[in-house]
């Protein structure tokens, strides 16, 4: 049988992306699960073209909810076609009775433990409408296929060393979507850090570990750094701040190559980080943590998020220079989105604070699909505009740029000069996150969904 995997993407920039850097994990672990029996090809609509005409039988499409449009629009052409349509991913997982409406069967879960079962069943073509997957152990995962990455991603080597994450953000879907938190065997992780067929030096050197939170299981973590220290690998990943005040983690993270590592900061006001249940973030020692990975030459990633009740317009724009006096040397800049199995969903949902008239593609981190507590969704919208093209401009570009000369060894700065160029240049050339207010594409299918569930307010989103 002929399986593509899919791999739903909606651009978020007016102009798309000029590089595109990292791929998800997603499409080449699934493809590597699939029996050897069957071609398999991963498709990510990112930077692929999508062929209706495909010869496979079965298509499987992974997507969250800011995607969900694009692939039911995906989903009736390829039926259309006389095609098996699946699929899988968070917003599957959150709103299987709608996702019902548009494709043949839908994984709900983690799908290691249903994969191959649902292959099976699509082979005899007897899809039952709902798989359950299982959270299990992560023992005999195979490496990722690498090879049927695009050419166009510049980083390839994506590796999971762990899954789940203890904390329970309000925003957040994983410990609902992954539950618990379990690791992969240390030599299967360095099988796949060994693997090294990629075209271009960079490729070969960089490890991006699609961790949600690595460094949690400190005797795992720290066992692994000791086994990747010979390899002599430049890698990056997703940590909780809490690692400022573990040396001996620090130390190793330097000794094995650590380039990078990405912080959900979120908020510089106490009662927003109250809001994300996330008071571990303590606002007094931002800097002092920041400056601890500096003083090993490791690039700080922040992530902050526009939009909790205690935000004003003003609180809002005047975060570029906050992020820049605590040291940050890549921002990272999104809207609150309350996604469906989020308790933040839960909250707009039982105060009537969602956003009825808008689509799914609102829902992606750039866009307003809620009702803002201290101004109108309009002006939430033109705050963090406001923001992003300020810590995007020529000015703190230049300023995080030329910190980054002292503070960060060659693989950190090279990454940090790589993605705020990158940044800076959208802001420069106006490719600002796209406005879906002005852009009707998905107007229909929104239409429809609004109307399919319209008497069951437990799924709907919009």
């Amino acid at each position: 049988m002929n399986i593509d995997i899919i791999v739903v993407y909606i651009p978020r920039y007016e102009r798309g992306h000029e590089i595109h850097f990292v791929p998800p994990i997603t499409g080449i672990h699934l493809a590597a699960l699939t029996p050897a029996s069957h071609n398999v090809k991963v498709i990510h609509q990112q930077t692929d073209q999508i062929n209706f005409d495909t010869d496979a039988d079965l298509i499987a499409l992974s997507f969250f909810s800011g995607f969900a449009p694009e692939a039911y629009r995906l989903a009736k052409e390829f039926k259309k076609r006389g095609k098996m349509v699946i699929a899988g991913g968070p917003h599957a997982t959150f709103s299987p009775k709608e996702t019902l409406n548009f494709v043949d069967s839908v994984i709900i879960g983690e799908s290691e433990s249903v994969w191959s079962t649902m292959i099976q069943d699509a082979e005899r073509n007897a899809l039952k409408k709902i798989y359950y997957g299982q959270a299990t152990a992560l023992e005999n995962i195979p490496t990722p296929r690498y090879d049927l990455l695009s050419s166009r991603f510049f980083v390839k080597r994506v590796v999971q060393a762990t899954r789940g994450c203890p904390n329970h953000c309000s925003f957040c879907t994983v410990p609902t979507l992954n539950p618990g938190f379990r690791t992969r065997p240390i030599a299967d992780v360095i099988s796949d850090i060994k693997y090294n067929d990629f075209r271009y030096w960079w490729q070969k050197k960089v490890v991006w570990f699609w961790d949600d939170n690595l460094t949690i299981k400190r005797n795992y973590i720290k066992k692994l750094l000791e086994e990747m220290i010979p390899l002599k690998k430049w890698w990056l990943t997703q940590a909780s701040m809490d690692i400022a005040n573990d040396s001996e983690l620090l130390d190793l993270m330097k000794k094995s190559g650590c380039i990078g590592i990405f912080f959900g900061i979120e908020s510089f006001d106490e009662n927003s980080l109250k809001d994300a249940q996330k008071t571990s973030n303590k606002i007094g020692e931002y800097r002092k943590s920041i400056k601890e990975l500096h003083k090993r030459g490791i690039c700080v990633m922040a992530g902050f998020i526009s939009g909790f009740d205690s935000d004003s317009k003003e609180s809002i724009e005047k975060m570029a220079k906050q992020l820049n006096d605590i040291g940050v040397d890549v921002p990272f800049l999104s809207i609150l989105t309350p996604y469906r199995g989020t308790a933040a969903y839960q909250q707009f949902l039982q105060k009537e604070r969602l956003c009825k008239g808008k689509g799914w593609e609102f829902f992606n981190g750039y866009n307003v699909g809620f009702i803002p507590a201290k101004m109108t969704g309009e002006e939430l919208l033109l705050s963090h505009r406001k923001l992003w093209s300020s810590a995007f401009s020529a000015e703190y570009t230049a300023v995080r740029l030329f910190r980054s000369l002292f503070t960060l060894r060659l693989g950190a700065f090279l990454m940090c000069l790589f993605m705020n160029v990158f940044y800076c240049f959208k802001a420069t050339t106006k490719n600002y996150p796209k406005n879906f207010e002005n852009d009707d594409t998905y107007r229909d299918i929104s239409k429809k969904i609004v109307d399919i569930m319209h008497d069951d307010s437990s799924n709907l989103g919009c």
